[in-house]
């Protein structure tokens, strides 16, 4: 398959432009802009919301296939496609129990893999959770990067926000006091081959991520049961695609799941640079029929900063990415937005390391953030 349909333009799919060429591929991306990022590097683009199906069937007739750089799509509509003989990788079967975060809950739930208590507000048993503060809300749809997550310390502080979100509906969570937040991007192909990337360590503040550290520092039994998770997933889905997987590491050195990103995901950026076979390149292989990658690292180590914005902005930044270009080892990625506002990911930075040192990373970590957000 050589012509890709992409539906979402953002940096996810402007991070595909190496594969593309790589694998002569062509994209053909359904963004809502012309300045989105992938519009950039698309053969062709289809100016169109990502949730607009009759766009989406336009974009059918100019592709071999149509995969997705987010989840906020409307399955019904896409379904009424798929049936016309669309081919959706992953397929729509696959995506369905994950969309909404209490039916994924409950899917997990089901394979029985580890999650933290859950229920849907509305259910009876939901009670026992919100009498239990500090507690986690999440809208059930269209959360992303922190947004519609909500961490309630108390009583009061949770009935202000159930007023403010009486019209959204939500999943209710026991509040997880992790140790630390790891993730791991796992692709399945078409032949039902899975392949696993290195376990890392996310790094969060108010709810997005802010650093990647990798790999992440946790035993080998821990590493092969993460591994053993993405497995049973993938399998258990028939999925084809790429997914990231997001997870706590309790105190008590027991896994949660977090949440399941259906694409590719901003704790898998370092593989651009630090992996044999990049996650962009990956989903390509998966969706395209290819055989998939190799996913080692070519390095002892990586960290990944995220360049989030702090200000209300349209600079490009361009001294402070020359500071930081001029680091050893660093690789800036630019996403090419015109407008700056706090907290949007502008780009990232990923700098390679000669050792797995956890404190060493952190070091380097803080370098970089001390050039992006210094005055």
């Amino acid at each position: 398959m050589k012509r890709i349909g992409v539906i979402g333009g953002g940096q996810l799919a402007w991070m595909m432009a190496d594969a593309v060429k790589k694998l002569g591929i062509e994209l053909i991306v359904q963004t809502p802009h012309a300045t989105d990022p992938a519009v950039a590097i698309a053969t062709d683009t289809i100016l169109a919301a990502v949730a607009d199906a009759t766009a989406t069937a336009q974009l059918a007739t100019r592709c071999d296939v149509i995969t997705f750089e987010n989840e906020f799509i409307e399955i019904d509509a896409l379904t009424l496609l798929a049936d016309e003989r669309v081919c959706f990788r992953p397929q729509l079967k696959a995506l369905a129990p994950l969309l909404d975060k209490y039916e994924q809950r409950c899917y997990l739930n089901q394979l029985g893999l580890p999650v933290p208590k859950f229920a849907a507000l509305e259910d009876s048993n939901s009670q026992e959770i919100l009498t239990q503060t500090p507690i986690v809300l999440k809208a059930r749809r269209h959360g992303y990067d922190g947004q519609g997550t909500f961490i309630i310390k108390d009583q009061n502080s949770l009935k202000t926000k159930l007023e403010q979100l009486q019209q959204t509906p939500l999943l209710v969570e026991e509040f997880v006091p992790f140790e630390r937040e790891l993730a791991v991007i796992a692709a399945r192909s078409v032949a039902g081959e899975v392949v696993v990337y290195p376990v890392v360590e996310t790094q969060q503040e108010d709810q997005v991520c802010r650093r990647v550290i990798v790999p992440a520092e946790i035993n080998s039994k821990l590493a092969t049961e993460i591994e053993a998770i993405a497995h049973t997933l993938l399998n258990s889905l028939q999925v084809v695609g790429l997914f990231g997987i997001e997870l706590f590491l309790t105190r008590t050195g027991k896994i949660l799941i977090n949440e399941i990103a259906p694409r590719t995901h901003n704790s898998g950026h370092f593989t651009l640079d630090a992996c044999e076979t990049s996650q962009f390149e990956q989903q390509l292989r998966a969706v395209a029929g290819l055989p998939l990658g190799n996913t080692a690292l070519k390095c002892q180590g990586a960290v990944m900063v995220n360049l989030l914005g702090y200000e209300h902005s349209q600079s490009d930044y361009t001294e402070k990415r020359q500071q930081l270009a001029a680091l050893p080892e660093t690789y800036v990625h630019w996403y090419g937005k015109t407008e700056s506002r706090p907290g949007r990911k502008l780009g990232h930075v990923t700098v390679l390391l000669d050792s797995d040192n956890r404190s060493e990373a952190e070091a380097i970590a803080q370098k970089v953030e001390y050039i992006w957000y210094s005055s």
